[in-house]
């Protein structure tokens, strides 16, 4: 199992880094489960990622305060809106094809939107 961890975080480090430079491609949730998957099979991976001077903060907050940085939501939805046109003009879905895109768009922007955007203050003085 464990090759299996550091075979797929690899896959998703890669493909978070691949998504740095491509519109509408996700970055940051790869890189989480990146080091999820190396902290189940390489412990040097895994601080390597999570002390990185670019890639580590956003995980390091997300691991530790549940948080997502408003430019990251912006990002994120813009990209979920813009992929959900492209879908729209591009497939011509039927009614309830575009009805379940929408809906699963929808609750994943929710999501994203409903996250903190800082620590809770409490937190950080404890």
């Amino acid at each position: 199992m464990r090759a299996l961890y550091l075979a797929l975080g690899i896959i998703l480090l890669i493909t978070g880094i691949i998504g740095m430079f491509v519109p509408l491609m996700p970055t940051t949730i790869f890189l989480i489960l990146a080091a999820w998957c190396f902290s189940k099979s390489s412990q040097r991976l895994e601080n390597w990622l999570l002390g990185h001077a670019t890639l580590g903060p956003t995980i390091v907050n997300w691991r530790n305060h549940g948080v997502i940085p408003p430019r990251a939501k912006l990002m994120a939805c813009t990209g979920m809106a813009v992929g959900f046109l492209i879908f729209l003009f591009a497939a011509h879905p039927a009614w309830w094809l575009f009805l379940l895109v929408a809906g699963i768009i929808g609750g994943c922007a929710w999501y994203v939107l409903s996250r903190p955007s800082a620590p809770r203050q409490a937190e950080d003085a404890a």
